[in-house]
């Protein structure tokens, strides 16, 4: 893998994170909106997406941002327009579900569309590093 450098505000050169370190990042993430806490006694696991949720409009709003960042995120790993338009596809149902006062907050903890964002990235990263040995 050849080593790729960026530039820092203090006009230096730094590496710039490796694929998997960035897959990591995003993981994080995905489960800090979607499944970073746990409903004492159950095993019932929601995050701040859904507790963003609950302050109308600006919650989904915000919580749609971080879920598009991650998108923009796979364009730069290189994901093709298909698992982008997948990828697309799960936030703007998160987003327009997800609006829908208490339904939506719901299907916030249900839909986890970040964590399944993050597993079709990963899959399709893993099938095209299948092709590649």
């Amino acid at each position: 893998m050849s080593t790729t450098y960026a530039s820092t505000l203090h006009g230096r050169f730094a590496r710039s994170p490796s694929r998997a370190q960035r897959l990591a990042r995003l993981d994080r993430l995905a489960t800090l909106l979607d499944t970073a806490f746990v409903i004492p006694f159950t095993k019932i696991r929601f995050g701040v997406d859904g507790l963003f949720g609950l302050a109308p409009v600006v919650g989904d709003v915000v919580t749609t941002g971080l879920a598009l960042y991650i998108v923009y995120e796979a364009h730069k790993l290189g994901a093709p327009r298909h698992v982008l338009a997948r990828m697309i596809g799960n936030v703007a149902l998160d987003g327009l579900i997800g609006a829908v006062p208490v339904a939506g907050d719901v299907f916030d903890v249900i839909w986890r569309a970040n964590k399944r964002n993050v597993r079709i990235l990963r899959e399709h990263l893993d099938r095209e590093a299948q092709k590649g040995r």
